[in-house]
Protein backbone atom coordinates (compact mmCIF):
# COMPACT_ATOMS: atom_id res chain seq x y z
CA UNK A 1 0.00 0.00 0.00
CA UNK A 2 3.03 2.03 0.75
CA UNK A 3 4.54 1.77 -2.44
CA UNK A 4 1.44 2.77 -4.51
CA UNK A 5 1.04 5.92 -2.57
CA UNK A 6 4.21 6.82 -3.04
CA UNK A 7 5.03 5.55 -6.61
CA UNK A 8 1.57 5.46 -8.43
CA UNK A 9 -0.67 7.10 -6.57
CA UNK A 10 -4.86 5.41 -6.91
CA UNK A 11 -7.38 4.62 -4.28
CA UNK A 12 -6.88 1.87 -2.29
CA UNK A 13 -9.66 -0.14 -0.44
CA UNK A 14 -8.91 -2.45 2.74
CA UNK A 15 -10.46 -4.91 3.47
CA UNK A 16 -10.20 -6.81 7.11
CA UNK A 17 -12.22 -9.71 9.06
CA UNK A 18 -13.67 -7.42 11.42
CA UNK A 19 -14.57 -3.67 12.74
CA UNK A 20 -12.30 -3.63 15.59
CA UNK A 21 -9.24 -5.61 13.96
CA UNK A 22 -9.45 -2.80 11.52
CA UNK A 23 -9.43 0.06 13.81
CA UNK A 24 -7.82 -1.80 16.51
CA UNK A 25 -4.96 -3.41 14.96
CA UNK A 26 -4.55 -2.00 11.17
CA UNK A 27 -5.21 1.18 11.26
CA UNK A 28 -1.97 2.07 13.95
CA UNK A 29 0.03 -0.25 11.61
CA UNK A 30 -0.85 1.87 9.05
CA UNK A 31 -0.57 5.53 10.39
CA UNK A 32 3.25 4.46 11.55
CA UNK A 33 4.07 3.86 7.85
CA UNK A 34 2.71 6.86 6.47
CA UNK A 35 4.29 8.63 10.05
CA UNK A 36 7.75 6.88 9.50
CA UNK A 37 8.21 6.96 6.11
CA UNK A 38 9.43 10.49 4.74
CA UNK A 39 8.47 10.08 1.45
CA UNK A 40 5.03 9.78 2.76
CA UNK A 41 4.56 11.58 5.98
CA UNK A 42 3.92 15.26 3.67
CA UNK A 43 1.63 13.51 1.77
CA UNK A 44 -1.24 12.48 4.35
CA UNK A 45 -3.89 15.07 4.92
CA UNK A 46 -4.44 15.23 8.53
CA UNK A 47 -6.65 17.01 10.61
CA UNK A 48 -10.85 16.88 10.40
CA UNK A 49 -10.53 15.22 7.32
CA UNK A 50 -8.46 11.85 8.52
CA UNK A 51 -10.81 9.86 10.05
CA UNK A 52 -10.44 6.18 11.58
CA UNK A 53 -11.57 4.51 8.33
CA UNK A 54 -10.83 7.02 5.79
CA UNK A 55 -7.23 8.47 4.97
CA UNK A 56 -6.45 10.82 2.04
CA UNK A 57 -2.69 10.44 1.16
CA UNK A 58 -1.19 11.83 -1.85
CA UNK A 59 -4.37 13.55 -2.72
CA UNK A 60 -6.24 10.18 -3.21
CA UNK A 61 -8.30 7.85 -0.77
CA UNK A 62 -7.62 5.14 1.12
CA UNK A 63 -10.42 3.64 2.94
CA UNK A 64 -10.33 1.08 5.92
CA UNK A 65 -13.38 -1.39 5.53
CA UNK A 66 -14.58 -4.81 7.59
CA UNK A 67 -16.30 -7.66 6.50
CA UNK A 68 -18.48 -6.87 8.62
CA UNK A 69 -19.95 -3.93 6.69
CA UNK A 70 -21.55 -3.80 3.38
CA UNK A 71 -21.56 -0.22 3.07
CA UNK A 72 -17.64 0.00 3.11
CA UNK A 73 -17.57 -1.96 0.42
CA UNK A 74 -19.84 -0.71 -1.95
CA UNK A 75 -18.65 2.54 -1.74
CA UNK A 76 -16.11 4.72 -4.20
CA UNK A 77 -14.15 2.33 -6.98
CA UNK A 78 -10.69 1.64 -6.25
CA UNK A 79 -7.42 0.84 -8.17
CA UNK A 80 -6.35 -1.53 -5.06
CA UNK A 81 -8.25 -3.87 -3.33
CA UNK A 82 -6.48 -5.85 -0.46
CA UNK A 83 -8.80 -8.34 1.35
CA UNK A 84 -7.09 -9.77 4.77
CA UNK A 85 -7.58 -13.20 7.08
CA UNK A 86 -10.05 -13.95 4.20
CA UNK A 87 -11.01 -17.56 5.75
CA UNK A 88 -12.53 -15.18 8.72
CA UNK A 89 -15.15 -13.50 6.74
CA UNK A 90 -18.75 -14.47 6.38
CA UNK A 91 -19.78 -15.63 3.05
CA UNK A 92 -22.49 -13.44 2.49
CA UNK A 93 -22.62 -9.98 4.24
CA UNK A 94 -26.00 -9.00 5.06
CA UNK A 95 -27.30 -10.90 1.56
CA UNK A 96 -25.32 -8.37 0.00
CA UNK A 97 -22.56 -11.00 -1.44
CA UNK A 98 -19.38 -12.74 -1.47
CA UNK A 99 -16.75 -10.13 0.47
CA UNK A 100 -14.27 -10.15 -2.09
CA UNK A 101 -16.94 -10.02 -4.95
CA UNK A 102 -17.98 -6.61 -3.58
CA UNK A 103 -14.46 -5.61 -3.55
CA UNK A 104 -13.78 -6.92 -7.25
CA UNK A 105 -16.77 -4.77 -8.16
CA UNK A 106 -15.23 -1.40 -7.10
CA UNK A 107 -12.43 -2.03 -9.55
CA UNK A 108 -14.13 -1.87 -12.94
CA UNK A 109 -13.72 1.96 -13.27
CA UNK A 110 -9.91 1.19 -13.65
CA UNK A 111 -8.30 -0.87 -16.04
CA UNK A 112 -5.32 -1.98 -14.53
CA UNK A 113 -7.40 -2.92 -10.96
CA UNK A 114 -5.99 -5.59 -8.95
CA UNK A 115 -7.22 -7.29 -6.05
CA UNK A 116 -5.17 -8.92 -3.35
CA UNK A 117 -6.17 -11.92 -1.41
CA UNK A 118 -3.98 -13.07 1.67
CA UNK A 119 -5.23 -15.31 4.78
CA UNK A 120 -4.18 -17.76 7.08
CA UNK A 121 -5.58 -20.90 6.18
CA UNK A 122 -8.15 -22.69 8.22
CA UNK A 123 -9.71 -26.90 7.56
CA UNK A 124 -9.75 -29.26 4.63
CA UNK A 125 -7.91 -32.09 3.06
CA UNK A 126 -5.16 -31.80 1.47
CA UNK A 127 -2.75 -34.68 -0.16
CA UNK A 128 0.49 -34.45 -2.26
CA UNK A 129 1.63 -34.93 -5.63
CA UNK A 130 4.79 -34.91 -7.32
CA UNK A 131 4.91 -32.76 -10.49
CA UNK A 132 6.71 -34.71 -13.32
CA UNK A 133 8.68 -31.75 -14.90
CA UNK A 134 10.42 -30.59 -11.93
CA UNK A 135 10.26 -33.80 -9.44
CA UNK A 136 9.13 -31.53 -6.34
CA UNK A 137 6.17 -32.49 -4.11
CA UNK A 138 3.40 -29.86 -4.87
CA UNK A 139 -0.35 -29.44 -2.61
CA UNK A 140 -2.73 -31.46 -5.26
CA UNK A 141 -5.76 -29.84 -6.25
CA UNK A 142 -8.56 -31.08 -3.66
CA UNK A 143 -12.29 -31.41 -3.83
CA UNK A 144 -13.61 -28.15 -3.24
CA UNK A 145 -16.73 -30.06 -1.30
CA UNK A 146 -14.03 -31.24 1.13
CA UNK A 147 -12.12 -27.70 1.62
CA UNK A 148 -14.11 -25.57 3.58
CA UNK A 149 -11.30 -23.03 3.69
CA UNK A 150 -12.02 -20.55 1.07
CA UNK A 151 -8.22 -18.89 0.20
CA UNK A 152 -7.17 -22.89 -0.11
CA UNK A 153 -10.06 -23.12 -2.89
CA UNK A 154 -9.05 -19.41 -4.61
CA UNK A 155 -4.98 -20.88 -4.32
CA UNK A 156 -6.21 -23.95 -6.05
CA UNK A 157 -7.75 -22.08 -9.09
CA UNK A 158 -4.43 -19.70 -9.42
CA UNK A 159 -0.61 -20.53 -10.65
CA UNK A 160 -0.44 -22.83 -7.32
CA UNK A 161 3.43 -21.24 -6.71
CA UNK A 162 5.30 -23.06 -3.94
CA UNK A 163 8.12 -21.93 -2.18
CA UNK A 164 10.95 -24.23 -2.49
CA UNK A 165 14.18 -23.90 -1.04
CA UNK A 166 17.48 -26.50 -1.72
CA UNK A 167 19.00 -28.33 0.54
CA UNK A 168 22.38 -26.99 1.76
CA UNK A 169 23.87 -30.79 1.56
CA UNK A 170 22.60 -32.10 -1.82
CA UNK A 171 21.85 -28.94 -3.32
CA UNK A 172 18.41 -30.30 -4.18
CA UNK A 173 15.00 -28.31 -3.98
CA UNK A 174 12.15 -29.22 -2.08
CA UNK A 175 9.15 -27.48 -1.08
CA UNK A 176 8.54 -27.81 2.94
CA UNK A 177 6.13 -28.72 4.95
CA UNK A 178 5.18 -30.29 8.31
CA UNK A 179 6.19 -33.78 7.57
CA UNK A 180 9.52 -32.77 7.16
CA UNK A 181 10.10 -30.84 10.33
CA UNK A 182 10.99 -33.89 12.65
CA UNK A 183 12.40 -35.16 16.33
CA UNK A 184 13.50 -38.05 18.57
CA UNK A 185 10.26 -40.38 19.36
CA UNK A 186 9.28 -39.54 22.77
CA UNK A 187 10.48 -36.51 23.20
CA UNK A 188 8.71 -34.02 25.19
CA UNK A 189 8.16 -30.74 24.05
CA UNK A 190 11.22 -29.11 26.11
CA UNK A 191 13.24 -32.07 24.26
CA UNK A 192 12.04 -31.27 20.90
CA UNK A 193 12.20 -27.72 21.16
CA UNK A 194 16.23 -28.50 21.59
CA UNK A 195 16.71 -31.50 19.32
CA UNK A 196 13.95 -30.82 16.67
CA UNK A 197 15.45 -30.46 12.64
CA UNK A 198 14.30 -30.46 9.04
CA UNK A 199 15.14 -33.69 6.91
CA UNK A 200 15.94 -33.14 3.50
CA UNK A 201 13.44 -35.58 1.65
CA UNK A 202 16.08 -36.52 -1.33
CA UNK A 203 18.88 -37.19 0.55
CA UNK A 204 17.98 -37.35 4.10
CA UNK A 205 20.59 -35.04 5.72
CA UNK A 206 19.84 -33.20 9.21
CA UNK A 207 18.97 -29.48 8.34
CA UNK A 208 19.42 -27.43 11.17
CA UNK A 209 18.29 -23.20 11.84
CA UNK A 210 22.31 -21.81 11.48
CA UNK A 211 21.22 -23.02 7.18
CA UNK A 212 18.02 -21.25 7.25
CA UNK A 213 18.98 -18.07 6.26
CA UNK A 214 21.19 -19.28 3.46
CA UNK A 215 18.38 -21.03 2.27
CA UNK A 216 15.66 -18.37 2.32
CA UNK A 217 18.12 -16.42 0.72
CA UNK A 218 17.81 -19.10 -2.37
CA UNK A 219 14.64 -20.08 -2.27
CA UNK A 220 12.48 -19.55 -5.31
CA UNK A 221 9.05 -19.52 -6.02
CA UNK A 222 8.16 -22.24 -8.64
CA UNK A 223 4.61 -23.72 -10.18
CA UNK A 224 3.79 -27.34 -11.37
CA UNK A 225 5.30 -27.55 -15.05
CA UNK A 226 8.48 -25.07 -14.71
CA UNK A 227 12.26 -26.28 -13.70
CA UNK A 228 13.96 -24.88 -11.31
CA UNK A 229 15.90 -22.79 -13.77
CA UNK A 230 12.59 -21.42 -15.01
CA UNK A 231 11.29 -20.41 -11.91
CA UNK A 232 14.85 -18.31 -11.29
CA UNK A 233 14.06 -16.48 -14.30
CA UNK A 234 10.45 -15.91 -14.52
CA UNK A 235 9.37 -18.12 -17.66
CA UNK A 236 7.35 -20.30 -18.67
CA UNK A 237 4.74 -19.44 -15.78
CA UNK A 238 1.14 -21.38 -16.26
CA UNK A 239 -1.32 -18.99 -17.67
CA UNK A 240 -3.86 -17.59 -15.19
CA UNK A 241 -5.36 -14.42 -14.59
CA UNK A 242 -4.85 -15.32 -10.70
CA UNK A 243 -1.36 -15.51 -9.20
CA UNK A 244 -1.98 -17.63 -6.37
CA UNK A 245 1.40 -18.70 -3.73
CA UNK A 246 1.89 -21.01 -0.78
CA UNK A 247 4.85 -20.53 2.03
CA UNK A 248 5.71 -23.06 4.74
CA UNK A 249 5.88 -21.63 8.23
CA UNK A 250 8.98 -23.45 8.63
CA UNK A 251 10.58 -20.44 6.26
CA UNK A 252 10.00 -18.01 8.76
CA UNK A 253 13.22 -15.96 10.05
CA UNK A 254 11.66 -15.23 13.08
CA UNK A 255 10.56 -18.74 14.64
CA UNK A 256 13.30 -21.88 14.84
CA UNK A 257 11.97 -25.30 13.90
CA UNK A 258 12.06 -26.40 17.25
CA UNK A 259 9.94 -23.69 18.62
CA UNK A 260 7.51 -24.95 15.51
CA UNK A 261 8.07 -28.71 17.00
CA UNK A 262 7.41 -27.62 20.50
CA UNK A 263 4.52 -25.73 19.89
CA UNK A 264 2.71 -28.61 17.72
CA UNK A 265 3.25 -30.74 20.80
CA UNK A 266 2.38 -29.08 23.19
CA UNK A 267 -0.87 -28.50 21.34
CA UNK A 268 -1.32 -32.35 21.18
CA UNK A 269 -0.83 -33.51 24.41
CA UNK A 270 -3.60 -31.18 25.24
CA UNK A 271 -6.01 -33.52 23.47
CA UNK A 272 -7.68 -30.12 22.54
CA UNK A 273 -8.31 -30.21 17.90
CA UNK A 274 -8.85 -26.54 18.01
CA UNK A 275 -4.93 -26.11 19.53
CA UNK A 276 -3.88 -28.60 17.30
CA UNK A 277 -5.57 -26.42 14.70
CA UNK A 278 -4.49 -23.44 15.46
CA UNK A 279 -0.84 -24.23 14.98
CA UNK A 280 -1.12 -26.22 11.83
CA UNK A 281 -3.00 -23.41 10.38
CA UNK A 282 -0.85 -20.40 12.03
CA UNK A 283 2.32 -22.24 12.14
CA UNK A 284 2.97 -24.23 9.30
CA UNK A 285 0.12 -22.24 6.92
CA UNK A 286 -1.17 -25.47 6.24
CA UNK A 287 -4.50 -27.17 6.08
CA UNK A 288 -6.15 -28.90 9.20
CA UNK A 289 -8.42 -31.96 8.84
CA UNK A 290 -10.14 -32.85 11.81
CA UNK A 291 -8.65 -35.83 14.26
CA UNK A 292 -5.48 -35.80 11.77
CA UNK A 293 -3.53 -35.20 15.19
CA UNK A 294 -4.27 -38.95 15.77
CA UNK A 295 -3.64 -42.45 14.67
CA UNK A 296 -6.09 -42.68 12.01
CA UNK A 297 -5.05 -44.56 8.98
CA UNK A 298 -5.09 -42.28 5.74
CA UNK A 299 -7.28 -43.83 2.78
CA UNK A 300 -4.02 -45.77 0.85
CA UNK A 301 -3.59 -47.89 4.03
CA UNK A 302 -7.14 -48.75 3.55
CA UNK A 303 -6.00 -50.86 0.57
CA UNK A 304 -3.08 -52.34 2.03
CA UNK A 305 -5.82 -54.31 3.99
CA UNK A 306 -6.47 -56.38 0.07
CA UNK A 307 -4.97 -59.93 0.17
CA UNK A 308 -5.63 -61.45 -2.78
CA UNK A 309 -9.18 -62.92 -3.01
CA UNK A 310 -12.09 -61.20 -5.37
CA UNK A 311 -14.95 -59.55 -4.57
CA UNK A 312 -17.65 -61.88 -3.83
CA UNK A 313 -14.88 -64.79 -4.36
CA UNK A 314 -17.15 -68.47 -5.25
CA UNK A 315 -16.06 -69.79 -2.07
CA UNK A 316 -15.60 -67.54 1.08
CA UNK A 317 -12.37 -67.57 3.10
CA UNK A 318 -12.25 -70.61 5.27
CA UNK A 319 -12.54 -68.59 8.57
CA UNK A 320 -15.68 -66.65 7.75
CA UNK A 321 -18.57 -68.51 9.90
CA UNK A 322 -21.12 -65.81 10.02
CA UNK A 323 -22.52 -63.25 7.12
CA UNK A 324 -23.45 -60.15 7.86
CA UNK A 325 -24.84 -56.82 5.94
CA UNK A 326 -24.64 -52.81 6.72
CA UNK A 327 -26.88 -50.92 4.69
CA UNK A 328 -27.18 -47.07 4.98
CA UNK A 329 -30.53 -45.39 3.27
CA UNK A 330 -29.91 -42.25 1.53
CA UNK A 331 -33.02 -40.51 -0.45
CA UNK A 332 -31.55 -41.99 -3.80
CA UNK A 333 -29.43 -44.64 -3.05
CA UNK A 334 -28.73 -47.82 -0.51
CA UNK A 335 -25.09 -48.21 0.53
CA UNK A 336 -24.03 -51.68 1.23
CA UNK A 337 -21.55 -54.01 2.73
CA UNK A 338 -21.74 -57.45 3.23
CA UNK A 339 -18.87 -59.06 5.71
CA UNK A 340 -17.64 -62.58 7.05
CA UNK A 341 -16.91 -62.49 10.43
CA UNK A 342 -14.63 -65.14 11.65
CA UNK A 343 -12.25 -65.88 14.48
CA UNK A 344 -12.31 -62.93 17.41
CA UNK A 345 -14.17 -60.82 15.24
CA UNK A 346 -11.24 -61.35 12.51
CA UNK A 347 -13.52 -60.44 9.22
CA UNK A 348 -13.62 -60.14 5.69
CA UNK A 349 -15.40 -57.85 2.92
CA UNK A 350 -17.65 -60.32 0.55
CA UNK A 351 -19.14 -57.32 -1.25
CA UNK A 352 -20.33 -53.87 -1.30
CA UNK A 353 -21.43 -51.53 -3.27
CA UNK A 354 -24.65 -49.24 -4.23
CA UNK A 355 -28.02 -49.88 -5.18
CA UNK A 356 -29.50 -46.82 -7.12
CA UNK A 357 -33.18 -45.58 -7.26
CA UNK A 358 -35.36 -43.06 -5.45
CA UNK A 359 -36.51 -45.14 -1.71
CA UNK A 360 -39.41 -43.79 -1.61
CA UNK A 361 -40.43 -46.07 -4.20
CA UNK A 362 -40.32 -49.63 -4.28
CA UNK A 363 -37.85 -50.61 -7.06
CA UNK A 364 -34.59 -50.33 -5.17
CA UNK A 365 -36.18 -52.09 -2.22
CA UNK A 366 -36.80 -54.92 -4.62
CA UNK A 367 -33.45 -55.12 -5.39
CA UNK A 368 -31.94 -55.35 -1.86
CA UNK A 369 -34.15 -58.25 -1.11
CA UNK A 370 -32.93 -59.53 -3.78
CA UNK A 371 -29.09 -59.00 -2.57
CA UNK A 372 -29.79 -59.86 0.80
CA UNK A 373 -31.72 -63.40 -0.11
CA UNK A 374 -29.29 -64.78 -2.41
CA UNK A 375 -26.36 -66.58 -0.97
CA UNK A 376 -23.03 -65.22 -1.08
CA UNK A 377 -19.84 -67.20 -1.63
CA UNK A 378 -22.02 -70.36 -1.12
CA UNK A 379 -23.18 -68.86 2.51
CA UNK A 380 -26.51 -66.99 3.62
CA UNK A 381 -26.77 -63.41 5.46
CA UNK A 382 -27.55 -64.24 8.63
CA UNK A 383 -28.48 -60.56 10.01
CA UNK A 384 -28.83 -56.79 8.18
CA UNK A 385 -28.73 -54.10 10.10
CA UNK A 386 -30.15 -51.24 7.97
CA UNK A 387 -30.11 -47.32 8.78
CA UNK A 388 -33.50 -45.87 9.66
CA UNK A 389 -32.27 -42.47 11.22
CA UNK A 390 -34.29 -40.24 9.16
CA UNK A 391 -33.77 -36.49 9.53
CA UNK A 392 -36.09 -34.32 7.68
CA UNK A 393 -33.67 -31.34 7.51
CA UNK A 394 -30.94 -33.80 5.46
CA UNK A 395 -31.86 -33.52 1.97
CA UNK A 396 -30.32 -36.94 1.34
CA UNK A 397 -31.92 -38.75 3.89
CA UNK A 398 -34.07 -41.56 3.01
CA UNK A 399 -37.85 -42.47 4.45
CA UNK A 400 -37.70 -44.49 7.49
CA UNK A 401 -41.40 -45.26 6.93
CA UNK A 402 -40.14 -47.80 3.45
CA UNK A 403 -37.14 -49.37 6.23
CA UNK A 404 -39.61 -50.54 8.58
CA UNK A 405 -41.88 -52.37 6.30
CA UNK A 406 -38.79 -53.87 4.43
CA UNK A 407 -37.24 -55.00 8.31
CA UNK A 408 -40.82 -56.33 8.92
CA UNK A 409 -40.91 -57.83 5.68
CA UNK A 410 -37.72 -59.99 6.25
CA UNK A 411 -38.24 -59.81 10.17
CA UNK A 412 -36.16 -63.05 10.59
CA UNK A 413 -32.66 -61.31 9.44
CA UNK A 414 -33.71 -57.47 9.10
CA UNK A 415 -33.54 -54.78 12.09
CA UNK A 416 -34.03 -51.16 11.48
CA UNK A 417 -31.53 -49.38 13.59
CA UNK A 418 -30.80 -45.64 14.75
CA UNK A 419 -27.62 -43.64 16.08
CA UNK A 420 -27.00 -42.79 19.04
CA UNK A 421 -23.94 -40.83 20.16
CA UNK A 422 -23.07 -43.21 23.53
CA UNK A 423 -26.47 -44.78 24.26
CA UNK A 424 -25.48 -44.80 28.36
CA UNK A 425 -21.76 -46.92 27.68
CA UNK A 426 -24.29 -49.73 25.95
CA UNK A 427 -23.05 -51.44 22.55
CA UNK A 428 -26.75 -51.02 21.62
CA UNK A 429 -30.43 -51.62 22.93
CA UNK A 430 -33.53 -53.01 21.05
CA UNK A 431 -37.11 -51.72 21.32
CA UNK A 432 -40.52 -52.42 20.04
CA UNK A 433 -41.89 -49.87 17.39
CA UNK A 434 -46.05 -49.98 17.36
CA UNK A 435 -46.84 -46.59 16.48
CA UNK A 436 -45.45 -44.19 13.58
CA UNK A 437 -44.04 -41.16 14.40
CA UNK A 438 -47.66 -38.86 13.49
CA UNK A 439 -48.62 -41.24 16.94
CA UNK A 440 -51.06 -43.84 14.47
CA UNK A 441 -50.89 -47.14 15.24
CA UNK A 442 -48.88 -49.53 13.12
CA UNK A 443 -50.44 -52.70 11.73
CA UNK A 444 -47.48 -54.61 13.47
CA UNK A 445 -44.88 -53.82 15.90
CA UNK A 446 -41.12 -53.98 14.70
CA UNK A 447 -37.86 -54.40 16.61
CA UNK A 448 -35.71 -50.95 16.08
CA UNK A 449 -31.84 -51.28 17.54
CA UNK A 450 -30.60 -48.22 19.13
CA UNK A 451 -26.99 -48.38 17.69
CA UNK A 452 -23.75 -46.63 19.70
CA UNK A 453 -22.11 -44.97 17.09
CA UNK A 454 -19.22 -44.16 18.75
CA UNK A 455 -18.26 -47.66 19.90
CA UNK A 456 -18.86 -48.98 16.79
CA UNK A 457 -17.36 -46.74 14.69
CA UNK A 458 -14.23 -46.82 16.79
CA UNK A 459 -14.53 -50.49 16.51
CA UNK A 460 -14.12 -50.38 12.94
CA UNK A 461 -11.62 -48.01 13.14
CA UNK A 462 -9.63 -50.19 15.63
CA UNK A 463 -9.83 -53.07 13.43
CA UNK A 464 -8.60 -51.28 10.65
CA UNK A 465 -5.03 -50.56 12.61
CA UNK A 466 -4.79 -54.50 14.07
CA UNK A 467 -2.13 -55.83 11.92
CA UNK A 468 -2.76 -58.23 9.58
CA UNK A 469 -1.27 -61.53 11.18
CA UNK A 470 -3.21 -60.72 14.50
CA UNK A 471 -7.15 -62.02 15.38
CA UNK A 472 -9.50 -59.05 14.60
CA UNK A 473 -8.12 -58.54 11.17
CA UNK A 474 -9.92 -56.37 9.19
CA UNK A 475 -9.74 -57.88 5.02
CA UNK A 476 -10.78 -56.19 1.99
CA UNK A 477 -11.50 -57.54 -1.61
CA UNK A 478 -9.22 -56.80 -4.80
CA UNK A 479 -11.82 -54.60 -6.04
CA UNK A 480 -12.27 -52.41 -2.93
CA UNK A 481 -10.87 -49.26 -4.21
CA UNK A 482 -10.17 -45.74 -3.64
CA UNK A 483 -13.92 -44.37 -3.19
CA UNK A 484 -14.68 -47.28 -0.31
CA UNK A 485 -11.15 -46.30 1.22
CA UNK A 486 -11.85 -42.59 1.52
CA UNK A 487 -15.03 -43.09 2.96
CA UNK A 488 -14.01 -45.65 5.63
CA UNK A 489 -11.28 -42.91 7.41
CA UNK A 490 -13.82 -39.76 6.55
CA UNK A 491 -14.63 -39.44 9.89
CA UNK A 492 -12.63 -38.63 12.97
CA UNK A 493 -12.84 -39.38 16.34
CA UNK A 494 -12.33 -35.99 19.06
CA UNK A 495 -13.00 -35.01 22.45
CA UNK A 496 -15.28 -32.35 22.51
CA UNK A 497 -15.76 -29.48 24.87
CA UNK A 498 -17.99 -31.14 27.24
CA UNK A 499 -15.53 -33.89 27.64
CA UNK A 500 -17.65 -36.16 25.42
CA UNK A 501 -16.54 -37.95 22.18
CA UNK A 502 -17.85 -36.39 18.65
CA UNK A 503 -17.29 -37.87 15.21
CA UNK A 504 -16.04 -34.84 12.95
CA UNK A 505 -16.71 -35.57 9.52
CA UNK A 506 -13.29 -35.01 7.07
CA UNK A 507 -14.77 -35.64 3.79
CA UNK A 508 -18.69 -35.34 2.88
CA UNK A 509 -19.39 -39.23 2.07
CA UNK A 510 -19.34 -41.12 5.17
CA UNK A 511 -21.62 -44.03 3.84
CA UNK A 512 -19.49 -47.05 3.61
CA UNK A 513 -18.25 -45.87 7.15
CA UNK A 514 -21.54 -45.70 8.21
CA UNK A 515 -22.29 -49.58 6.57
CA UNK A 516 -19.81 -50.94 8.14
CA UNK A 517 -20.21 -50.14 11.46
CA UNK A 518 -23.32 -51.44 11.05
CA UNK A 519 -22.41 -54.64 9.85
CA UNK A 520 -19.95 -54.50 12.75
CA UNK A 521 -22.90 -54.01 15.28
CA UNK A 522 -24.80 -56.67 13.60
CA UNK A 523 -21.87 -59.16 14.12
CA UNK A 524 -21.75 -57.97 17.50
CA UNK A 525 -24.84 -59.00 18.07
CA UNK A 526 -24.14 -62.42 17.09
CA UNK A 527 -20.82 -62.57 19.27
CA UNK A 528 -18.27 -63.05 16.87
CA UNK A 529 -15.96 -61.69 18.96
CA UNK A 530 -16.25 -64.69 21.26
CA UNK A 531 -15.43 -67.04 18.49
CA UNK A 532 -12.39 -69.01 19.51
CA UNK A 533 -9.26 -68.98 17.52
CA UNK A 534 -8.45 -71.50 15.15
CA UNK A 535 -12.10 -72.35 14.60
CA UNK A 536 -12.78 -71.79 11.02
CA UNK A 537 -15.21 -73.34 8.58
CA UNK A 538 -14.41 -76.73 6.31
CA UNK A 539 -13.48 -75.32 2.98
CA UNK A 540 -12.15 -78.27 1.13
CA UNK A 541 -14.40 -81.79 0.26
CA UNK A 542 -13.77 -84.93 1.19
CA UNK A 543 -13.41 -86.49 -1.75
CA UNK A 544 -14.01 -89.95 0.26
CA UNK A 545 -17.14 -89.29 2.04
CA UNK A 546 -20.54 -89.29 0.97
CA UNK A 547 -21.06 -86.19 3.57
CA UNK A 548 -20.41 -83.08 1.51
CA UNK A 549 -20.73 -80.92 4.60
CA UNK A 550 -18.20 -83.07 6.60
CA UNK A 551 -15.72 -80.78 8.53
CA UNK A 552 -18.12 -78.03 8.88
CA UNK A 553 -17.60 -75.63 11.90
CA UNK A 554 -14.69 -77.69 13.47
CA UNK A 555 -11.17 -76.34 14.30
CA UNK A 556 -9.04 -75.71 10.63
CA UNK A 557 -6.68 -78.71 9.89
CA UNK A 558 -3.94 -76.22 9.75
CA UNK A 559 -0.92 -75.75 12.45
CA UNK A 560 -1.75 -73.66 14.99
CA UNK A 561 1.44 -71.54 14.71
CA UNK A 562 0.43 -70.16 11.18
CA UNK A 563 -0.72 -66.73 10.86
CA UNK A 564 -4.04 -65.75 9.75
CA UNK A 565 -2.43 -64.18 6.76
CA UNK A 566 -0.70 -67.45 5.83
CA UNK A 567 -3.90 -69.41 6.41
CA UNK A 568 -5.73 -67.43 4.05
CA UNK A 569 -3.37 -67.47 1.10
CA UNK A 570 -3.22 -71.26 1.83
CA UNK A 571 -7.13 -71.19 1.09
CA UNK A 572 -6.80 -68.87 -1.56
CA UNK A 573 -4.69 -71.32 -3.74
CA UNK A 574 -7.36 -73.80 -2.53
CA UNK A 575 -10.04 -72.42 -3.99
CA UNK A 576 -8.59 -70.62 -7.51
CA UNK A 577 -7.07 -74.88 -8.27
Amino acid sequence: MGARLDQRPAPILYVGPSRDFVTDQFEPRFMSLLDEAKTLANKVVRGRRMKKTLKVVAGVRVRLGSAGSSTSLKSDPFALGIVDEYDEMVANIRGQGDPLGLVEARGETYADFVTAVVSTCSQGIAETEVDTVNGLEFWKIGDPAQIPSPIWRLFQQGTRHHFAWPCPECDDYFIPRFGHLKWPKGATPAQAKREAYLCCPSCGSVINDHKKAEMIARGVMIAPGQTIEDALADRNVPENSTWSSWTSGLCSPFVTFGERAERYLNAYLSGEEDKVQTVMNAGFGELYTAGSGGELPQWQAVLNNRIGYARKPEEAPAGVLRVVSGVDVQKRSLIYTIRGFGARGTSWLLDHGYLYGETSEPQVWEDLSLLMTSPISGLIIERVFIDSGFRPDKNEAGDEHKVYEWAHRYDYMAFPTKGRDTLGGRPYSVSKIEVRPDGTKLPWSINLVHINTDFFKSLVHSRLKTPLDQPGAFFVHNEADEDYARQLVSEARVIGSKLKPEWIKRQRDNHFLDAEALAAAAAYSLNVQAIPEGVERGYARNENSENDNEGADRPARQPKQQSIRDRFRNMGARSRR
